[in-house]
């Protein structure tokens, strides 16, 4: 008979899949609208249209407040990740070359196994070191690959690892509070907060909306709806069911994506060196997803001698 948990990974490790390849699509979405909208409204439009999203699901569901106890998570997570890490990394984006905000960035994952090794108790089995050193090596070879494309400083450089510790917080603030309230709660909440706390950027989100073009509009409201209120809760629901430092891990599977969208959607044609970069990237998911084989014990058939005497 089948385990029931054997289904229950597989629908953790769908909900995975579809974050990962969402928040990589951000990155083209990010670029194409970034061009029209300052980092501040950009995040305030993205997470606006997050949270009408979300609530709209919330009220059908009539799903209702979540309780207090998860609000000290849900506070956390929403300002830490929803809020300043989006505004940091837009901001940031447009201080470095792709290749600097990819390499930096990519230190969160390291910090979310390292804060939820200390805060949440989180182990780090071997398995996942190893896959996310190999991942990180391949996160290193896809950002000194792209780096030259455009002007880095070291105000950008400090604003994506401000960004990457911004969201390594919210992750391990979240990962409690999905053992008190339900994973929609959470998301639409934290995105609420985030929305919140981005409001000082209202003027700038209206003043630049009657002058962008529609195409970057469209780009500004898709990543609200998919990579933020889809993605952040296929996350949450796959982050409930794992480790952080697991979920954390899985991300390093973005930056092989973020080459292959950005080569179909604007003919940016990877070199050799970058797409060796991204295959490490996703063998050192694969890595540390992986769990050992157990080893099997099979009795022994009693031989026949055995048999007689036992009769």
């Amino acid at each position: 008979m089948m385990s029931s948990s054997r289904p229950t990974g597989l629908l953790a490790a769908g909900a995975a899949t579809v974050t990962v390849v969402l928040w990589a699509s951000a990155f083209v979405s990010i670029r194409s609208a970034g061009a029209a909208y300052s980092p501040g409204a950009l995040a305030l439009g993205r997470l606006l249209a997050g949270t009408l999203v979300l609530g709209l699901f919330l009220l059908v569901r009539r799903e209702g407040w979540p309780p207090r106890s998860a609000w000290r998570g849900i506070a956390i997570s929403g300002v830490l990740w929803f809020g300043f890490y989006m505004v940091a990394l837009n901001w940031g984006e447009q201080q470095v070359d792709a290749g600097t905000a990819a390499l930096v960035v990519n230190v969160g994952p390291i910090l979310v196994a390292l804060l939820g090794a200390r805060l949440l108790g989180d182990p780090m089995p071997p398995r996942l070191l190893a896959g996310m050193a190999v991942s990180f090596a391949g996160a290193v070879t896809v950002g000194l690959s792209m780096a030259g494309e455009g002007g880095s400083s070291v105000f950008g450089v400090v604003l994506c690892l401000l960004a990457a510790v911004g969201y390594a917080s919210g992750v391990v603030a979240q990962k409690p509070a999905l053992g008190q309230a339900s994973v929609l709660q959470v998301t639409t909440f934290g995105c609420l907060v985030g929305a919140v706390c981005c409001l000082p950027f209202s003027w700038q989100l209206v003043t630049q909306a009657a002058e962008a073009p529609l195409s970057a509009t469209l780009n500004m409201v898709y990543l609200g709806v998919f990579p933020t209120a889809l993605a952040f809760t296929t996350w949450a629901y796959a982050l409930s069911r794992t480790t952080a430092s697991r979920m954390g891990a899985t991300t390093y599977a973005v930056p092989a994506l973020v080459v292959l969208m950005s080569w179909l959607a604007l003919g940016e044609t990877p070199g050799l060196v970058t797409l060796a970069g991204g295959a490490l990237c996703l063998a050192g998911v694969a890595v540390s997803r992986s769990r050992p084989r157990r080893s099997r014990v099979v009795a022994a058939a009693p031989r026949p001698e055995s048999a007689r005497e036992s009769a």
